[in-house]
């Protein structure tokens, strides 16, 4: 992409009040992306976008990603269906992260293993943590079988950071 996708960078004042984008990507040229559901505000999943993914996700309405694992472009649900469809996207003040509202295609699982959510365990709080600490689940459990959506164990939709 050759062309200028965004603003380019500004003051103190026009990044943080301004009306023009200009994302600050870190020094790998990424920017962090939460999904939420558009629904009930559930936090489905933090990934990280390229210029080039922000740009896709403006242009089309569709979550895409930069997979820091793989070092490529990935559109969310591009394997399994499971299609984020944006329906809105903020950026926050300084401009160097962004939240999407997003409703899920197919049985509206946004986690690579299976749950609805890739925040789908809670840790205990009040007390120091040691080895031993134990996570809890808090969901219903999976809504799909990994294995027989990507079809070869490991082989994911969502890399693994």
């Amino acid at each position: 992409m050759s062309e200028a996708l965004f603003a380019p960078a500004a003051d103190k004042a026009a990044t943080e009040e301004g009306d023009r984008l200009r994302p600050k990507f870190d020094r790998d040229g990424l920017i962090t992306a939460v999904a939420v559901d558009a629904g009930n505000g559930e936090v489905l999943m933090v990934a990280h976008m390229n210029a080039e993914a922000l740009a896709l996700t403006i242009e089309t309405g569709e979550a895409h990603y930069f997979s820091r694992s793989r070092r490529r472009l990935w559109k969310k649900g591009e394997s399994s269906g499971h299609v984020q469809s944006v329906v809105e996207l903020r950026v926050d003040c300084d401009q160097d992260a962004v939240v999407m509202r997003v409703r899920m295609a197919g049985p509206g699982a946004a986690c690579h293993t299976g749950h609805r959510s890739c925040f789908f365990r809670s840790v205990p709080l009040g007390a120091r943590p040691t080895p031993e600490l134990t996570l809890a689940v808090n969901d219903g459990g999976k809504l799909f079988d990994p294995e027989a959506v990507y079809g070869v164990p490991g082989k994911t939709d969502t890399p693994r950071f």
